[in-house]
């Protein structure tokens, strides 16, 4: 049984942020697998369980994520080399994917959570980039809680097939 987690944002506000490509790529997946989302109170989480994997999405702020990541993989069982977490990357350029196991937080609060509550670093990560500003007056916070372009939307939830990720 596999685990893929979107970190983002709750509210509506974000739901286009950058910052919430992960929760934005397992909305997805969970509509090309025809998964429906439930809320998990126990979890503080959103899940949609499948025949093989299980989606999770933390209700809470993306840098508290880990609580709600840690009760998951605990109550599920699952084991952390079967644990996928998605998230933004200001360090790869936009459009870029780049999966890999264990290494730290590359100062991803988010992920730093993770790897906390979790207490190891061993799961993989789904590091969906989104570049940093051009114009370096713009800080990168303020550029993860800025919305995705249409264009910008479409080529993250067209380009990047988390099925695919997940066989590695």
């Amino acid at each position: 049984m596999k685990m893929v987690i979107g970190l983002g944002n709750i509210g509506k506000e974000y739901e286009r942020n950058r910052h919430n490509a992960g929760f934005i790529m397992v909305d997805k997946y969970a509509e090309e697998l025809g998964l429906a989302w439930k809320n998990e109170k126990k979890f503080n989480a959103n899940v949609a369980r499948g025949s093989d994997v299980i989606l999770v999405k933390p209700l809470t702020l993306m840098n508290r994520s880990g609580s709600a990541v840690s009760s998951a993989v605990s109550f599920y069982k699952v084991e952390p080399a079967d644990v996928y977490v998605i998230h933004d990357d200001v360090d790869l350029e936009f459009g870029k994917v780049k999966v890999q196991r264990g290494g730290g937080s590359a100062g991803h609060h988010g992920i730093e959570d993770v790897i906390e509550k979790l207490g190891t670093q061993e799961f993989w990560r789904v590091r969906i980039g989104v570049g940093r500003p051009i114009d370096i007056r713009f800080e990168v916070t303020d550029w993860v809680l800025s919305d995705f372009s249409d264009e910008e939307l479409h080529t993250v939830v067209t380009e990047v097939d988390i099925a695919s990720l997940l066989e590695k």
